[in-house]
């Protein structure tokens, strides 16, 4: 384990980076249950996680060493409970940032906060929040980003990273310092009541946004077109038939088929 200190930013400014770890999320909520207190932005880097995870308990698979795998702590105490999801907007339009820098407008987010190139998946989000009364304590900011790998297990079709795309290898201490500094803008804008400007930027970028295609909707595929997202995080898909709002799980994205 080492520390690190990187100048200029309160994200990222405390880092701590370890060989191997079961999860930084992990890791990460068993430092915040110690009696010391830890400064918001403290972040934990790994280069092995044993047990990852992803979005509704699904599992992130990286290879040692050559993806970022991190976790963020913020302390959103102005967000109240039912604005949890501004946090989840904040951190994929940070990602999305620096993604834009590397890949142009092929740089997308897919709901809820899945980061996409394209038509294939380059990374993702895991926020836990700590709640107390009806605000927010704690969030843990768990990061998953596909850097230097290229070889991926053979059921995931739609994965890519940055050395797939662009043909090189990447430093990632580098990138993580670029994606700290991207979310402590974006989380400052936040801070500074610009939640309708950061709305409208997550919409700007989301995966299918107005464009028909194809969902897994009630065990059938069914077309439909994603027309929105409410303010707790609901999915707003149009239908054949109707408008409905989908959560986590309540609705799938057809994979595309890619010639």
């Amino acid at each position: 384990m080492q520390n690190n200190i990187f100048l200029g930013l309160f994200v990222g400014h405390n880092t701590v980076t370890l060989n191997e770890v079961d999860s930084t999320n992990i890791y990460l909520k068993q430092l915040l249950s110690n009696s010391k207190p830890l400064p918001e932005g403290t972040v934990i880097m790994a280069g092995k996680q044993t047990n990852g995870r992803g979005q509704a308990q699904n599992s992130w698979q990286s290879e040692e060493g050559k993806n970022i795998t991190l976790s963020i702590l913020l302390n959103p105490k102005f967000l109240g409970v039912k604005n949890q999801f501004d946090l989840n907007i904040v951190v994929s339009l940070g990602l999305n940032d620096v993604l834009t820098n590397y890949f142009g407008d092929l740089a997308l987010i897919k709901w809820p906060n899945d980061c996409y190139i394209g038509q294939y998946k380059i990374g993702g989000i895991l926020i836990e929040n700590l709640i107390q009364g009806n605000l927010l304590k704690h969030a843990i900011i768990g990061i998953g980003l596909n850097i230097n790998q290229t070889i991926f297990p053979e059921e995931l079709t739609n994965v890519t990273s940055f050395k797939k795309m662009l043909h090189t290898d990447y430093d990632l201490n580098r990138l993580k310092n670029e994606i700290c500094s991207s979310i402590e803008a974006r989380y400052l804008q936040l801070k500074a009541g610009k939640g309708k400007e950061l709305f409208a930027a997550y919409l700007g970028k989301l995966y299918l946004f107005h464009k028909w295609a194809d969902f897994i909707i009630d065990g059938s595929v069914k077309k439909g077109k994603i027309c929105g997202v409410t303010s707790e995080g609901f999915l707003r898909v149009e239908t054949e038939q109707e408008l409905r709002t989908f959560g986590i799980k309540e609705i799938q994205f057809c994979k595309v088929t890619q010639s």
